[in-house]
């Protein structure tokens, strides 16, 4: 579902990301976990064709995102860590104007829209405005709207960032239903009892380059994920 082959991305004669490969199967939830500054930002950027690279390819269920980008942001979803909306408008009109963009029929927005505010307990907050809303909020609404056109690869940057409790697991819940239906999932995450529980592969990066990568429970080997981070992170 995204497969990563050589990707490089320098800023002046800094190498943020060094020749990275990684493949994402259907179905898996892959986490992305390095320290602050290690690539996994420009990584995830660079895979939704917002971000040019300077070597390799990026690939979205087989289509290039260099020669078809267009093509491969109709098939994914890509929340950021700090999402920036159009604060004007109100809740309904955001996700409506999301829906817009990516040609989703009337009668499916209302459904999905119905569905996921409700999930979010979002939908008493939905008339007013955005710039009203909170940090966790509007990350709520950030997932609803990536969920719209239903995507068949989520892209997310720190997705749990903001979220209560109750919020956090009902976007497990949600991620893992989409994998269970063929899609895929790729994020980073510096909540490392998360990735530790919910994801079925890991990597690790550090200084843009790959580190480790595999299933989870063989990369963590007897140690916590936590403790092997630190290690790999000191050493």
């Amino acid at each position: 579902m995204l497969k990563i082959d050589n990707l490089t991305k320098t800023y002046g004669v800094k190498r943020a990301v060094d020749s990275l490969s990684l493949h994402i199967r259907p179905g898996e939830i892959y986490g992305f976990i390095g320290h602050n500054g290690a690539g996994k930002t420009t990584t995830i950027k660079a895979c939704c064709g917002i971000l040019n690279f300077d070597e390799g390819d990026i690939f979205i269920d087989g289509i290039s995102v260099k020669k078809d980008p267009l093509e491969c942001k109709k098939r994914l979803a890509y929340i950021p860590d700090n999402p920036d909306m159009y604060e004007f408008l109100s809740g309904i009109k955001y996700l409506n104007f999301v829906a817009d963009i990516y040609g989703v029929p009337k009668s499916e927005r209302e459904e999905r829209i119905r569905k996921y505010a409700d999930m979010f307990e979002l939908t008493p907050e939905l008339a007013q405005s955005v710039s009203s809303y909170s940090r966790g909020m509007k990350q709520k609404l950030s997932v609803i709207a990536a969920l719209l056109h239903e995507p068949k690869l989520l892209l997310l940057d720190e997705p749990f960032v903001g979220l209560d409790p109750k919020a956090s697991h009902t976007l497990k819940e949600l991620m893992r239903g989409l994998c269970n239906r063929g899609g895929a999932i790729f994020f980073s995450t510096h909540v490392l009892e998360v990735a530790e529980k919910l994801c079925d592969r890991i990597a690790i990066i550090k200084n843009g380059k790959l580190v480790v990568s595999g299933k989870a429970d063989e990369v963590r080997g007897d140690s916590s994920l936590e403790e092997l981070f630190l290690e790999l992170a000191e050493g």
